[in-house]
């Protein structure tokens, strides 16, 4: 993908295509395309495999690995032995629930972001920008503060998921001119949304009590400490449609590369397929900030990293990128829960200490390769 925004002038020399077309991933062999994305699936899903038992074994109270697999062999009566009545309330009660959500919540935040980067064209954009994350927080923040409960231990979540959608519909509504959406003015009006929710969160910071703050400012640093496996069944759905969805968009995104002139030439239509993907993105990242509060850079950092290392074609980055945030986050849980052992990092904290880094790098980075950004 291109470092530039998507769009190029209409007097763009017409000698750009096919090193644009090279960057989109269209020019790869489709053989070793192939090859190059069943090694790297394959290799994330063993790293899956393996950190999945290490983590659901590693804790305060710790159990062999041997012991978790016996366990989840008899519960899927595949054999093996029920454990000790302790051991099996800590796995399945506590561990599970929260590698199953970090899971869903780190594949959702990666293939967030990536989709994000192949709508807008840009190698630093991420859901954020479009106001999903900073809605979300004021549903949580607004319920949290006003002391609602309405719908008991969901309401949070609930009016989280929902502030959090509607805020990415009104900065598309309010973006639309002419029966188009410019990315310039998608970004500009993201912009405009974070702050003024923003301005709405240190209001109700400012009006709630002691108890609130503390419990608005925890929900605001992310962390997975209170997953359940309702919770887990709740992300589930929009997790599974966002991530079966977004991969029937792979070569549009490949084509959308090029620009959108030559992309609405090959038949794209440019303006639906940004409506349509900016909604999976929306649902994706509404549903992962919803039970995990803000936890951010996962969008960011881990298409980089997948596109790094096996090119920027969306047919494995989207795919990958749902694997890798699925890997990233679950080894970023891990790390929270036991690097400062008794307490507890908050996860938000520790992908933002990380991935702060890697942004700048990559500043760097695309501000040399482009020869300064004027």
């Amino acid at each position: 993908m291109s470092d530039k925004t998507v769009g190029e002038p209409a007097g763009a020399p017409a000698d750009k295509a096919p090193d644009r077309a090279a960057e989109a991933g269209l020019s790869v062999p489709p053989r070793h395309r192939n090859g190059t994305a069943r090694l790297l699936i394959g290799g994330l899903v063993l790293a899956l495999l393996v950190l999945v038992p290490v983590a659901a074994g590693t804790g305060a109270y710790p159990v062999p690995v041997g012991d978790v697999l016996t366990t989840v062999q008899h519960h899927l009566g595949l054999g093996g032995s029920s454990l000790d009545r302790v051991t099996e309330s800590v796995l399945w009660n506590v561990r599970f629930p929260r590698i199953v959500l970090a899971l869903l919540v780190g594949a959702s935040l990666g293939c967030a972001g990536a989709l994000m980067q192949g709508v807008f064209g840009n190698p630093l954009a991420e859901p954020g920008v479009i106001g999903v994350s900073s809605g979300a927080a004021v549903g949580a923040v607004a319920a949290i503060a006003l002391g609602l409960d309405f719908l008991g231990t969901w309401t949070v979540s609930v009016l989280a998921f929902v502030a959090g959608l509607g805020t990415v519909l009104l900065v598309y509504a309010a973006s639309r001119s002419g029966g188009r959406t410019e990315v310039v003015t998608l970004i500009l009006t993201g912009i405009a949304v974070n702050a003024f929710a923003g301005a709405l969160i240190g209001l109700f910071l400012f009006f709630a009590d002691t108890a609130a703050v503390n419990q608005i400012a925890f929900w605001q640093l992310g962390s997975l400490s209170q997953a359940t496996w309702p919770k887990v069944l709740a992300v589930l759905p929009c997790a599974a449609l966002g991530l079966a969805l977004a991969p029937w968009y792979a070569r549009r995104l490949d084509l959308l590369a090029l620009g959108e002139r030559p992309a609405r030439h090959l038949g794209v239509e440019v303006e639906r397929l940004r409506m349509v993907l900016v909604l999976v993105i929306a649902l994706l990242t509404a549903a992962a900030v919803s039970v995990s509060g803000i936890i951010g850079f996962v969008g960011l950092v881990v298409p980089h990293l997948l596109r790094m290392v096996a090119g920027p074609g969306h047919r494995l980055l989207l795919p990958g990128s749902a694997l890798l945030g699925a890997l990233v986050l679950l080894a970023a849980d891990l790390a929270a829960r036991t690097a400062a052992a008794p307490a507890e990092l908050p996860l938000g904290v520790l992908t933002a200490l990380v991935g702060s880094p890697f942004f700048f790098w990559l500043l760097r980075r695309t501000r040399r390769r482009q020869g300064g950004w004027a």
